[in-house]
């Protein structure tokens, strides 16, 4: 009950008028909490609490949110808005916490993984689609949320930090995923970001991060766009390769079971190119890395949070943050013995 009061309390900030609301928690995210809200009139929309010790500026996060929102709309991009408060702000600090309300896009879902080649070129269309309507954005206008978030030498620093002050029985459980870690951090050093523009990154693509119609099955846009900033496009490509071509879930323990499957990735890729083009001939040649890349940069930060006790993430149980390693740092492996396979693909396809 008193969980209740404190929701509608929440609910009653925003300007919705109404006063009587079900509100349900969504099993989903790592980071948010989030809630599916009714209102007497069967409208819905989506109330989350931000994470406030992983972003620490939850204002710089909502300003860069809003610049990005106004151009995230075409006839092939369903458009986000945020619910204001009475107070006229797109985001509500109470007590301490940050909260947030958005609407709701009906008979939408999401999915953690696909084996069906129409929903990962869907995939690769939508993404496309996001960066082409924020070439119009000024890439000066957006602040980093999270500092460093996909740099290699910060995470590889952090990494070795963790390592030296852990358990020495954490380290001997992580032995494994420790030494892989080394090893791709000296196969990455082909990645050079120099000759590659800054766009306006999503930074977390992941596939249960794009919304689906249900009746359609098209893609309808990009969700939970808290990490949207200034980054390279590959980082984008890899971390949708990542969820998309694997049909095991991050923390898959059977490695059997994780796949690098060619008929998705071409079909991604197919979808990426359906959009006009926008990619220099330097992103295109850093995507294969990028593949391997973004499995990895999140094994590393997977495996530094296990080595600090599991701050960060949320687990379930004591060693979920290293099965999540193991299970990146494995399909980065065979993702990397596909690079050959991926340029090829992307030459043929990204004209």
């Amino acid at each position: 009950m008193a969980h209740e009061l404190n929701m509608l309390e929440i609910l009653q900030e925003f300007n919705l008028n109404r006063n009587d609301f079900l509100c349900v928690p969504l099993a989903v995210g790592l980071i948010n909490d989030t809630y599916l809200v009714t209102d007497t009139e069967g409208e819905q929309f989506i109330l989350q609490k931000i994470n406030k010790n992983v972003f620490k500026n939850a204002g710089v996060l909502m300003d860069n949110i809003g610049h990005a929102l106004p151009f995230l709309t075409s006839d092939n991009y369903a458009q986000i808005s945020f619910v204001p408060t009475k107070t006229g702000k797109n985001y509500l600090v109470k007590e301490d916490n940050f909260w947030r309300m958005m609407t709701y896009i009906p008979d939408s879902t999401t999915y953690n993984t696909t084996s069906n080649t129409n929903t990962a070129f869907e995939a690769g269309r939508i993404v496309g689609e996001f960066h082409r309507l924020l070439k119009k954005a000024d890439v000066d206008l957006f602040e980093d949320t999270l500092a460093k978030f996909h740099d290699l030498e910060h995470r590889a620093n952090e990494f070795e930090e963790a390592l030296a002050t852990s358990e020495v029985q954490k380290r001997e459980i992580a032995a494994e995923a420790i030494k892989k870690a080394h090893y791709f951090l000296k196969e990455l050093q082909g990645l050079n970001n120099e000759k590659l523009p800054v766009r306006i990154c999503h930074n977390d693509t992941k596939l249960n991060n794009i919304l689906f119609s249900k009746t359609t099955e098209k893609a309808l846009c990009l969700i939970d766009l808290d990490t949207i900033m200034k980054g390279y496009f590959y980082y984008d490509f890899g971390d949708a390769i990542r969820t998309v071509v694997n049909v095991a879930p991050e923390d898959e323990q059977n490695h059997d079971l994780i796949t690098f499957n060619n008929e998705l990735f071409e079909a991604f890729v197919d979808g990426l190119a359906f959009n006009p083009s926008f990619l220099t001939e330097e992103e295109k040649q850093s995507l294969p890395l990028g593949a391997v890349f973004m499995p990895f940069i999140h094994g590393l930060r997977a495996l530094t949070d296990y080595l600090n006790n599991n701050k960060y993430y949320k687990v379930a149980y004591e060693n979920q943050n290293l099965d999540r390693c193991l299970s990146l740092f494995n399909f980065a492996e065979k993702t990397l013995r596909k690079k050959d396979f991926m340029a090829a693909c992307i030459q043929e396809k990204l004209k």
